[in-house]
């Protein structure tokens, strides 16, 4: 469930951040303040540690996703409900939200951008994205009935296509040649990773598989490209807020959900039936991941992520996918061969171009 830079548009790849929602914005809030000065020296040292810091747990939250949710399952099946999981995880996103808030409150005191109460005209933007956001969580346990933990780890980078796509088409941003070069070497690597050469099927992944993944990646880009554009309308409003809005809607959303697909499950046998160490682990690892950002919020680690960006992303988005399969191999049974070695490889780079590739004005 991952958000983009309010202030500092060149940071146009959601995908590692699952962008997913607003929750990286209030990692990369304070970016634009700060100064290349801490860059030697004890200071910068810190913050060079800090930024490994900040990768390394980036890195094992998104690899873990996948792993978990996997795991979770018993009998291939979920015996828990996926709609009072997803509520759960935004039910304490929203409670997060508030707390941070609420510590800003006690620090700066309430202001005009950071107080809750707020007009009808700016709440009623939110419900649009929490609604993307919701229906992409809930494909996001389904596609495992079609892919596994490393192949959903590489398809999930297809949300950086529709992000860029949308951005060009609906906010006019421009993409370099680099960047569209990126969007077929992504393209080429999911496919590459998904090769059979021991089956009559070309791809291991079926079609409905692909076709989820797709969906997942339309419904992030829109949301990502939706929620910038509230942004651009104030930027100054706290973060927090608009968090904490985003998920009180989210957790509406989810609530119809509950009642539409599992209320007689939820009645007889309760809202927590089915839920097991593992279930509590995956949800509080999407939680997880919002509040490391919150922490993240303000520090000097802010800096080195905004100069030293594109190795995070790449090395996250690299590593988390050799990890999930290295993982599943003995987890699950994961085959690890050559095609999806090459096509991980072939994805890797294709980060790093569209990264490196963003056309000079914007910088």
């Amino acid at each position: 469930m991952e958000y983009r830079k309010a202030k500092d548009q060149e940071s146009d790849d959601i995908s590692q951040k699952d962008v997913e929602s607003l929750d990286m914005r209030s990692l990369s809030h304070t970016s634009a303040t700060s100064s290349l000065s801490t860059a030697g020296g004890p200071k910068g040292k810190n913050t060079w540690k800090l930024k490994s810091i900040v990768t390394l747990a980036l890195t094992l939250l998104t690899s873990s996703q996948a792993i978990l949710i996997v795991w979770s399952k018993r009998a291939g099946k979920y015996e828990y409900s996926v709609t009072t999981a997803n509520f759960s995880v935004e039910f304490l996103k929203c409670l997060l939200s508030f707390l941070a808030l609420y510590r800003t409150w006690n620090s700066q005191g309430i202001t005009e951008d950071n107080r809750l109460t707020t007009s009808f005209d700016e709440v009623s933007v939110y419900p649009i994205p929490a609604i993307l956001y919701m229906v992409k969580n809930l494909l996001q346990y389904y596609i495992f009935a079609y892919v596994d933990a490393p192949t959903y780890q590489i398809l999930k980078n297809l949300n950086i296509i529709s992000t860029g796509v949308l951005y060009r088409i609906i906010l006019k941003k421009k993409l370099s040649e680099i960047q569209w070069a990126a969007f077929i070497l992504l393209c080429a690597g999911c496919t590459t990773a998904q090769l059979n050469p021991s089956s009559d099927h070309v791809l291991q992944t079926p079609i409905q598989g692909w076709m989820m993944a797709i969906g997942m990646a339309l419904l992030s880009g829109f949301a990502g490209v939706y929620t910038e554009a509230i942004i651009k309308k104030r930027p100054s409003r706290n973060i927090n807020v608009q968090n904490f809005w985003l998920y009180i809607f989210g957790m509406l959303f989810n609530l119809v959900a509950i009642c539409v697909q599992d209320f007689g499950a939820v009645i007889n046998k309760g809202f927590f039936h089915g839920y097991s160490f593992i279930t509590i682990l995956m949800i509080l690892n999407h939680a997880l991941r919002f509040v490391f950002c919150l922490l993240c919020s303000g520090i000097a680690v802010s800096m080195v992520m905004k100069y030293a960006d594109n190795i995070v992303k790449v090395y996250s988005t690299s590593v988390a996918m050799l990890l999930t399969a290295i993982v599943s191999v003995f987890l699950f049974s994961f085959h690890l061969s050559l095609a999806f070695f090459l096509g991980s490889t072939v994805v890797s780079v294709s980060v790093y171009l569209h990264s490196v590739g963003k056309p000079q004005q914007q910088k």
